[in-house]
């Protein structure tokens, strides 16, 4: 049966629209992103919707106020917890925001990145398949599967 964990993912973009915000997850030894770049984002609450609930971890995460919140696509991550969890994810492409972010959270340091060079970072292999898309010029959202084994994705697709 499939009982994903769901989550918000955001991509916050800088105001010239060159760089965007991620997240370098190192301050926690038992962190399952560590040494990873990511965008910001977790878990929804009960009761909570999606844009309620990105809004809110960008808030806790980087300090500053969500704008400008488009859906961008979604992603099922079947096994892509530590202990073969299934996840879904919304990710989200945020082009405004208000509020200086801040410089480090609990989980790592906040870091503004060139777009550009994104597939340079260490990340999740497989976040460079769904990372073009958030930042392409289709309208459309994209929905895609990407499942999961040993921390390895096993294959992608997705439908526009």
């Amino acid at each position: 049966m499939y009982r994903p964990i769901l989550a918000t993912l955001a991509f916050i973009l800088s105001r010239d629209k060159k760089n965007v915000l991620l997240i370098h997850r190192n301050k926690r030894s038992d962190d399952q992103h560590l040494g990873k770049y990511n965008g910001l984002g977790g878990k929804m609450e009960p009761g909570e919707d999606v844009i309620s609930c990105v809004q809110r971890e960008v808030a806790e995460e980087a300090g500053i106020v969500c704008k400008k919140v488009q859906l961008r696509g979604t992603v099922s991550w079947p096994g892509f917890g530590s202990s073969g969890e299934d996840w879904f994810g919304f990710i989200f492409l945020l082009e405004d925001f208000s509020g200086e972010n801040f410089l480090e959270n609990e989980e790592g340091e906040l870091h503004w990145k060139p777009v550009a060079e994104l597939d340079s970072l260490p990340m999740w292999e497989g976040d460079k398949y769904f990372l073009p898309l958030v930042f392409d010029d289709n309208p459309l959202p994209f929905h895609g599967v990407m499942p999961y084994s040993n921390g390895r994705p096993e294959s992608w697709h997705f439908s526009r």
